[in-house]
């Protein structure tokens, strides 16, 4: 007995896990799901564009970042130079992304959506936004921030800091053109 009490007070020895295996398990298991279904409205309205998910994920983040550099997506989507530039082309080719190069170096390219390419990242967030705002709404006042924290611990810690920063500069962005579209036009 007195083994088992200098076991459970032994501070290198790891706390008992409070989540069981089959817990843990059904929360992977949801998650596959959630996401099946998070991203089933959207794979079939790109279908009809002759789209996938791949570009989904692009035109999203250049929605939420314009301008964005085609270096910094490639460390957001951790993806290789050559997985993007196949979905990159062809977002360009048919009219939904323009490619420009930067103000100081000319082989940076920056991306930012036409107004095409705006109007389909829109319809596309719309449609998971309907999606999370119900499920949300299931869980009551406090369940965004409860959702928030755990998809954030989800995220590698080494990562956190920088989604963290893509977040608050996509929120900045859109507080910046909300403002400028509210600004009351001066007299000259």
């Amino acid at each position: 007995m007195r083994r088992l009490a200098n076991a459970a007070n032994d501070p290198t020895r790891s706390p008992p896990d409070p989540v069981d295996s089959e817990q843990k398990l059904r929360v992977v298991e949801l998650l596959f799901f959630a996401y099946r279904d998070f991203t089933g409205e959207p794979d079939a309205a790109l279908a009809g564009y002759g789209l996938g998910r791949a570009h989904h994920r692009v035109l999203h983040f250049v929605a939420r970042h314009p301008g964005l550099r085609v270096a910094d997506l490639l460390e957001v989507l951790k993806i290789t130079k050559q997985s993007l530039a196949r979905v990159l082309k062809q977002l360009v080719d048919d009219g939904w992304i323009e490619q420009r190069p930067g103000p100081n170096d000319r082989r940076e390219r920056l991306l930012t959506l036409t107004d095409t390419g705006a109007n389909l990242a829109k319809r596309l967030a719309d449609l998971q936004s309907a999606r999370i705002a119900a499920a949300l709404a299931e869980l009551g006042p406090d369940g965004a921030a409860a959702v928030e924290r755990f998809l954030f611990a989800i995220i590698t810690p080494s990562e956190r800091a920088s989604v963290a920063k893509m977040l608050a500069d996509a929120a900045q962005t859109l507080a910046d053109a909300s403002n400028a579209s509210h600004a009351a036009p001066t007299p000259e």
